[in-house]
């Protein structure tokens, strides 16, 4: 990144909230029309370079340099399992739970819960294993970015934006609606009717913005300081929870378990896919293994511990909510405090209410910490400006991309209702997911310029048939009432999976801490997270195929050629020193020489 590199040789101080061309736009592509012109007819051959250019572990970490200043290690184990927990627990359980319940899945919600925690877990495993080996802020983006690529990478990097945007909107909303029953009113009564927008997106939020206004002014403070808020909130939280799972089951009724699962199997996989809103976030943790002291250590206790908590009480929560009222009876606003209400424990729904919005205050503070991290590593390689790269020197916080990042959040939750945006969100979060788990199979199975290419196109061939029968097995799901279409594309993701453990040699082993069940665990991810997807209605991927043609035209037209312009700059300073180095070692040893030569008179 030759721009900083002149402005730290230079002895330049840069302000932190500049906005100059040169925070935007600095490189060689952009410098003059004539030179943007001249990058666009090289469009072509630009993306075949970014398609198949592979980031390097060391690349990775070496690109934090380009914050100019470096964030703070002050996280350890147990700081990373209740950010975890402060991240995932909140609106999905409280909300959404109550809606698949009544409208998918009945009382067989809970098994709802064990399918998207399955997957969650399956893909907190592949999470793990990158974080601890490429221990940066960039999350998802960067392993992405090192395993398949520039252009994968952006695309995931673009919905990874959407996920946190989205997330924090509705757990946003979901917070109002709380909040009004604190206040012993109906749950959309903060709420503003705007009779001239579109159905969906004329119910408006301001109490929305209000409290994300608040949650950004605390991340931009300090990561410690957050962790120890969402440690405090987080606590409270849990002993609501089991609060509301011993007074609940106090009032249970085992009839209201009956139907168990009126919607059948369909209805059970259709909620698996809406729940899995409720375990968004986690992956926020693994963006801060560049502040955590030990990351080997702490990073897998953090992450698979909270995830393993939060799927047990998430289980225990559900189970409670269907046994103290029928399903067809429970609110899908505020389900807990109204079913309390239906009880006879009216005086318990401020408790419920007063648990919920701590609950969902940690989740939007762990949001906003973990977006701003993904969005400033992704900076870092100027497929975004580089201006939300920027770290404070004095908070160790970016604090550019937080308040971008939740300004957009606060637009978005000022507008959308929450249905639209939990069933957008997941299948964001389901195709990331997803693309992880298959870039860890790329890791172990694939190291370039090592490998041969007989075992290359082997493992090609065993991934294309893994993601095809996936697709497949969802789209089956999706279209189809029957169940003989499973019988050929289960067993052939089974064969390709055993064939890519026998027939394909492994490339690599984990340094540190590694994912175990290799290839079976990433590829049941894969498996698992595309059947999800295949239960998700069709607007919803509409939506996401118009995001994903925004995401290309930006790419096409700025991203491309920012990053291809900063990677070249970085090949040429890197072979420079390599030159140097050599130089040097070359100077070094003819000087030995010339000195032996000189001695050799003198000693005789």
């Amino acid at each position: 990144m030759g721009y900083e590199g002149g402005d730290q040789g230079q002895g330049v101080k840069r302000r932190a909230c500049s906005c100059s061309k040169e925070d935007f736009l600095p490189e060689q592509s952009f410098q003059s029309w004539g030179n943007y012109i001249r990058a666009l007819k090289e469009t072509p051959t630009r993306l075949v370079d970014r398609v198949t250019t592979r980031s390097l572990d060391s690349a990775e970490l070496e690109v934090k340099a380009r914050s100019q200043h470096e964030m703070k290690r002050t996280l350890n184990w147990w700081d990373l399992m209740w950010f975890g927990m402060g991240a995932v627990i909140g609106a999905g359980i409280f909300v959404l739970t109550g809606i698949a319940a009544k409208k998918d899945a009945g009382p067989a919600v809970v098994l709802s819960y064990v399918v998207s925690g399955i997957s969650a877990l399956l893909s907190v495993f592949c999470y793990t294993e990158f974080a601890v080996e490429i221990p940066v802020a960039g999350g998802s983006f960067a392993y992405l970015r090192v395993e398949l690529g520039d252009f994968v990478a952006f695309i995931a990097a673009g919905n990874i934006l959407l996920e946190y945007v989205i997330g924090g909107a509705a757990v946003a909303r979901s917070w109002t609606s709380y909040f009004a029953t604190l206040c012993n009113k109906d749950s959309d009564a903060f709420l503003i009717h705007a009779d001239g927008l579109a159905d969906g997106y004329n119910e408006l939020d301001p109490m929305a913005i209000g409290v994300i206004v608040l949650i950004c002014i605390i991340a931009v403070l300090s990561t410690k300081g957050s962790s120890r808020l969402n440690y405090i909130a987080s606590i409270v939280h849990v002993v609501v929870i089991l609060f509301i799972i011993v007074a609940g089951l106090v009032k249970a009724d085992t009839s209201n378990y009956t139907p168990f699962a009126p919607f059948h199997a369909r209805g059970i996989f259709k909620a698996s896919a809406v729940l899995f809103f409720a375990y968004v976030g986690f992956d926020a943790v693994s963006t801060l293994a560049e502040e955590t002291k030990n990351p080997a250590r702490d990073i897998p206790i953090g992450l698979v511990g909270s995830m393993v908590i939060t799927t047990t009480i998430y289980c225990l929560l559900a189970i409670t909510l269907c046994l103290m009222q029928p399903y067809d009876q429970i609110d899908e606003q505020a389900p807990f405090s109204v079913a309390f209400k239906a009880v006879g424990m009216d005086w318990a729904k401020y408790i419920v209410a007063f648990g919920a919005l701590k609950g969902m205050t940690s989740v939007l503070l762990v949001g906003a910490v973990g977006q701003a991290r993904y969005l400033t590593h992704i900076a870092r390689t100027h497929m975004m400006p580089p201006w939300f790269a920027h770290v404070d020197p004095k908070t160790g916080t970016p604090i550019n991309a937080t308040i971008c990042m939740l300004v957009a959040t606060a637009a978005i939750a000022f507008f959308t209702r929450l249905d639209i945006l939990s069933d957008l969100l997941s299948i964001s979060t389901l195709f990331i997911f997803m693309l992880v788990s298959l870039a860890l199979l790329v890791r172990r199975y694939y190291v370039s310029g090592v490998t041969p290419d007989a075992d290359r196109n082997k493992l090609a061939a065993c991934l294309s048939v893994i993601l095809g029968a996936s697709i497949a097995t969802a789209i089956y799901w999706a279209t189809s009432e029957g169940w003989i279409g499973f019988c050929f594309t289960v067993p052939i993701w089974l064969l390709a999976t055993v064939a890519l453990r026998v027939f394909v040699p492994r490339a690599r082993e984990a340094k540190l801490w590694g994912v175990p069940l290799v290839p079976w665990l990433p590829s049941g991810s894969i498996a698992i997270n595309i059947f999800l997807l295949g239960s998700i209605d069709g607007k919803s991927f509409e939506r996401f195929a118009i995001w994903t043609a925004v995401l290309l035209l930006y790419y096409f037209f700025f991203g491309l050629h920012a990053s291809y312009d900063t990677a070249k700059e970085s090949e040429s300073q890197f072979g420079q020193v390599e030159e140097g180095r050599k130089a040097a070692e070359n100077d070094g040893v003819s000087n030995s020489e010339n000195s032996q030569s000189k001695m050799q008179p003198t000693s005789a």
